[in-house]
């Protein structure tokens, strides 16, 4: 096999990686290849897959509303699909507006326009934004801004706009340190309010990208409490957490946070296609009401509110309401084998969070670009599991789908693959 002539697959360096498994068809958390293989997707690829492949009735509900309404312009029409999922994830999620785009990264961008013109639509020159150390929004400029100076954004240093950084405390079984790590980053907070600010994006509970980072519930009402203190607005990035990744529909139901402005996307169709969503406050909205044409909120995506993702969108929902304790209790699931896996010397700062459990291999450097993860990989698809750590980071976030069987599987891989990494 060789790579495609025309293809130009996302952070991959091409000189050095293996040519990308050919997918023939995937159902529940199994992806089949080409050759017959099977493997189970770990990670409901790259964290989208909610209810696992190909489930029955996201593809049905797509099929009808296909032959329905396909898309239209939504600038000057609307339609049910759209309605009535901004009516349902308002009530869930405790904002009351919705505005669509196309994906986790859009949906961070409309969230920190909204913030930074609402300021400016009521006369204020708030200028600051503040940001967390380790924090990823997306790949986009404005939400490269705001995420962790990384190999990610490196190149386009120069381009990206400042703002203030928090440390992360984020914590882990047996971690000794983590009150002090709270109180100095909360002291760095404080420190950065004497600054006019706008706004303080956070991903509730969970660092995903920076390496699946968890932080406790109490430092983030913590660092609510001192927004709202200093008249900030709080924006929540839940493109991973939201539906029912932390073991709450959404993360800041967990943590108990009520944000003014929430980013959605990936889970947010079960995986079937692409969507993004900001939600907002009511007081949020009515800032952009005016007779003043330059007050109204200049953003806008081809796709916006496209029917097929809104009907997608409204049968995961259905699946989560229906059976919510396949994600409440999923937790329970991983901490045995987790704490199984503890006994491995390699295997250090376990951590989980609902369907998220995670641990850093004991070799080198904490680091992205750190090889180990790419070691232990290759030996996982070796025993039928699909995974793709960050680094000496190594996680899983399997879909909701996953059985007792195939969960007990990826650790077995992971097991067997860290014995073979021991020196």
């Amino acid at each position: 096999m060789s790579w495609h002539p025309h293809l130009w697959h996302p952070t991959t360096q091409v000189a050095t990686s293996p040519v990308p498994l050919q997918v023939a068809r995937a159902r529940g958390c199994v992806l089949e290849l080409q050759d017959g293989r099977q493997l189970i997707d770990a990670i409901s690829s790259w964290w989208v897959t909610l209810h696992g492949h190909a489930e029955p009735s996201i593809a049905a509900a797509i099929g009808r509303q296909a032959l329905q309404l396909e898309q239209v312009i939504f600038a000057n029409f609307s339609h049910q699909p759209a309605e009535q999922l901004a009516t349902r994830l308002a009530a869930l999620s405790g904002l009351e507006r919705l505005f669509f785009s196309d994906n986790g990264s859009t949906a961070v961008e409309v969230a920190l326009k909204i913030a930074w013109q609402w300021w400016r639509n009521q006369g204020s020159d708030r200028r600051q934004l503040i940001a967390f150390e380790g924090a990823y929004h997306g790949d986009t400029f404005g939400a490269m801004a705001v995420g962790d100076r990384s190999v990610f954004s490196a190149p386009f240093h120069d381009l990206l706009f400042d703002v203030a950084r928090i440390s992360w405390p984020h914590t882990h079984w047996g971690d000794a340190t983590v009150e002090e790590r709270e109180a100095h980053a909360l002291q760095q907070l404080e420190q950065a309010f004497a600054v006019p600010t706008a706004a303080v994006i956070l991903e509730p509970l969970i660092q995903g990208a920076a390496g699946m980072h968890m932080v406790r519930p109490s430092f983030l009402r913590a660092v609510e409490e001192r927004a709202q203190a200093h008249g900030a607005l709080l924006i929540a990035d839940e493109v991973m957490t939201g539906f029912g990744r932390t073991g709450a529909l959404f993360g800041c139901q967990r943590a108990g946070l009520k944000p003014d402005l929430m980013a959605l996307s990936k889970g947010l169709t079960g995986g079937f296609l692409p969507m993004g969503v900001t939600m907002a406050s009511e007081r949020l909205y009515r800032g952009f009401i005016s007779e003043t044409p330059e007050q109204t909120f200049f953003h806008g995506h081809s796709f916006t509110a496209n029917p097929l993702g809104c009907a997608a969108a409204l049968a995961s929902l259905d699946l989560l309401q229906h059976d919510p304790v396949r994600y409440q209790q999923f937790n329970t699931r991983h901490i045995p084998l987790l704490e199984e896996l503890a006994q491995q010397p390699l295997v250090k700062r376990i951590r989980c969070q609902g369907t998220v459990a995670a641990f850093e291999l004991d070799a080198g450097s904490t680091s992205y670009l750190n090889p180990i993860g790419k070691q232990l990989q290759r030996h996982c698809l070796d025993h039928g599991v699909y995974l793709r750590p960050l680094g000496n980071v190594v996680y899983l976030l399997p879909p909701l789908s996953i059985s007792d069987t195939q969960l007990e599987q990826c650790y077995a891989a992971i097991r067997s693959g860290v014995e073979a990494l021991s020196p």
